[in-house]
């Protein structure tokens, strides 16, 4: 029987060894995108049973059942001898036991380990459209917008490029159904990050993205679902007044026609009319507070139920557009992707689906090798450098950088213009609080955007309504002046 502290030992030689693969598996060039996909998923492993063994070492040190304790009182008390010559017969008595028995090192199982991480085996399982963690495949989720009643029937090239825009969905029109299909988009993102990145922690990064929904939400701050229309209605809904604290009409006239008027509409009831008529109006149904009260607090409860349905909605898209800022490049792929299957003709696909059997039935790795490409051209669909004359008339041979993408460089003035659509320009714009609007095309620098902004916010304010000087008043004898020059005027006594 292995006794307490040999455990402890064999744990702590466990951990090391467990240190030791991963630091090798770290420095290990991987330069195609399946190797690195599966060293992420042995450094996982590596990372689950280093735990493992973590959390069992602090329970034995724990010590709850005072086991070790009695353990290391035999070993260092006045029998000590006895108690060694008492394990050692164990041991013999076990040997004659059982003389066959061979127990290898823990050496032997991390050298089986290592020879097993060096072959093709995959530790991850990819569909074919993912090309293992090069594309997405959203033709599940595809189907389910599609079918959505607000939807329009968009091709799927058009879907990936605007799948994250879920802000320019009306928040009316976002349903049950619309939750279901959100659910669905988030399970399979959350499932393909997983797949692409094991070592990412998804728990702590949405514990982070919550936190900031949190604050844009009650700012109101938060993307397609703002609260501007909200508080509009808020404020033409009323306040309710405690009628039991008047005795007359004439009491309740005292507060004046905008006050009456915000108590009418808490009621339900006209507005309109006179300070008296409002007054009676308001007075006539002091009978009727308590069941208009009852079912103002209904409503509320009603509106608190509906908001915290809206409030977990947008969380989940939260969620979303965090994932796809994390696989933004993968996405990009994929509409790259979809777009060069689709402008392929049928002679192409067949000869590609021969090339296909042709390399599954053959057992060499010539599909490994790198091709010939001394002047570094793009490889085309055919996994070939692309000819040179091509590369020259689509201008692929020129780079330009955006500091607002991090200093990124685009190959090509095709490229460069579709970026500043895309997530990467988008974010950037969003760190820098500017709207990535029209105005902002083809400017590159973090300094012409900025000015370029305060340029437009100081054009908006000239552009904004002031009544002091907008707003036109006539005297008696008809010249027309502004508010500001009719009001001192008038307080001159000169009209």
């Amino acid at each position: 029987m292995e006794t307490l502290l040999e455990q402890q030992r064999r744990y702590h030689e466990e951990r090391e060894r467990l240190e030791e693969a991963m630091a090798q598996e770290k420095l290990l060039k991987k330069p195609v995108l399946k190797e690195r996909i599966n060293s992420d998923h042995r450094v996982d492993q590596y990372l689950r049973r280093y735990q493992e063994c973590t959390d069992t070492l602090h329970d034995l040190y724990e010590d709850n059942d005072g086991l070790r304790k009695k353990e290391i009182a035999a070993l260092s008390g006045p029998n000590e001898l006895a108690e060694f010559y008492t394990r050692l017969r164990h041991i013999r008595d076990w040997h004659r036991k059982f003389p066959n028995e061979v127990q290898e090192p823990m050496q032997y199982e991390f050298l089986k380990m290592k020879e097993s991480g060096e072959d093709d085996s995959a530790p991850v399982v990819f569909t074919d459209e993912e090309g293992y963690g090069k594309y997405l495949d959203l033709h599940e989720c595809y189907r389910k917008f599609i079918n959505l009643k607000f939807t329009e029937k968009v091709d799927y090239v058009t879907y990936l490029k605007n799948i994250d825009r879920l802000f320019d969905i009306p928040k009316e029109k976002k349903s049950p159904e619309y939750r279901r299909y959100l659910e669905g988009l988030l399970d399979y993102l959350m499932d393909y990050c997983q797949r692409v990145f094991p070592l990412t922690d998804l728990a702590a990064e949405f514990e982070r993205v919550q936190v900031e929904f949190e604050e844009k939400w009650e700012g109101g701050t938060f993307q397609g679902w703002q609260k501007d229309a909200e508080s509009a209605m808020a404020k033409q809904s009323g306040a309710h007044l405690d009628l039991s604290a008047f005795s007359s009409s004439e009491e309740l006239a005292s507060l004046g026609l905008d006050r009456l008027k915000s108590a009418l509409q808490a009621l339900g009831l006209k507005c309109g009319g006179t300070l008296d008529q409002r007054a009676q109006r308001l007075f006539a149904a002091k009978d009727n507070q308590v069941d208009g009260a009852a079912a103002a607090a209904t409503s509320t409860k009603g509106g608190r139920s509906a908001a915290q349905k809206q409030k977990s909605l947008a969380s989940l898209e939260a969620k979303v557009y965090y994932l796809f800022e994390v696989l933004g490049e993968q996405r990009l792929d994929t509409c790259e992707n979809v777009e060069r299957r689709q402008a392929r003709t049928a002679d192409e696909l067949e000869e590609d689906a021969q090339a296909a059997d042709a390399l599954d039935s053959d057992d060499s790795d010539d599909d490994e090798s790198t091709p010939y490409n001394p002047k570094n051209l793009p490889l085309g669909w055919d996994g070939k450098p692309i000819p040179y004359w091509l590369y020259k008339l689509h201008g692929l041979n020129m780079t330009y950088e955006c500091e607002i993408c991090g200093n990124f460089k685009y190959r090509g003035p095709k490229a460069f213009q579709r970026h500043f659509s895309e997530w990467r320009h988008a974010h950037g714009m969003r760190c820098l609080g500017i709207p990535n609007t029209a105005h902002f095309a083809n400017v590159t620098s973090i300094d012409d955007a900025q000015k370029l902004w305060n340029r437009l916010k100081g054009s908006k304010e000239k552009l904004r309504w002031m009544p002091d000087a907008d707003e036109e008043f006539e005297d008696s004898s008809g010249n027309v002046v502004n508010k500001k020059t009719f009001e001192d005027l008038q307080r001159q006594g000169l009209l």
